[in-house]
């Protein structure tokens, strides 16, 4: 039995493909149960597009926070975000968690869930504006809004990897899944 599992952090702003990474590292880690991809408790339609996820009531939200089922939380664009109780049994039993977070949470989660990676993923403006466009959930005043905040994801510490997504999506996954699979050999290598 392995020790404790790596909880991936996956950050970066609005556009930048992180669910799409993720769902492409899902389909190719299917058979690995090293790896386990909650899905994330989120105040917004299942209409609204994005990522699928459980789509419940702010009331809900805050009975599933109340009543422990949550293992993180918190607010972002004018919805509320829960990662489930799951992903906490899951990292103690050995599987390493993969997961979309805020960057709020980083701080909190290394002091509590460690060992930590947080995979922060880029692309150039131009390519988030035209993503941003395309999903079509967003005015053209919130995407400029989100545009302006790209330069606060500077994150740092020695356990911040990059992940570039700004070219063809199965070229983007392969590299993020190369790197879930060398930031575990890393984790749980002694030194």
């Amino acid at each position: 039995m392995r020790g404790r599992g790596v909880l991936f952090l996956v950050v970066g702003p609005s556009g930048v493909g992180k669910d799409s990474l993720i769902d492409g590292a899902k389909r190719l880690l299917a058979d690995d149960v090293s790896y386990y991809f909650p899905k994330r408790y989120i105040t917004r339609s299942q209409d609204a597009g994005g990522e699928q996820h459980r789509s419940v009531t702010p009331k809900e939200f805050e009975t599933l926070k109340a009543d422990g089922s949550l293992m993180m939380s918190w607010e972002a664009h004018e919805h509320h975000y829960g990662i489930p109780a799951a992903a906490e049994k899951a990292l103690a039993a050995g599987r390493s968690v993969v997961v979309n977070v805020s960057r709020q949470v980083i701080e909190e989660t290394r002091r509590r869930w460690p060992p930590v990676r947080i995979l922060l993923v880029t692309a150039p403006r131009d390519v988030l504006a035209a993503r941003l466009t395309a999903r079509g959930r967003e005015t053209d005043d919130d995407i400029q809004r989100r545009l302006d905040r790209i330069d606060a994801y500077r994150i740092s510490g020695g356990d911040v990897r990059e992940v570039v997504n700004a070219d063809r999506l199965d070229r983007a996954v392969d590299r993020f899944v190369a790197l879930l699979e060398h930031e575990l050999r890393m984790a749980v290598t002694p030194a």
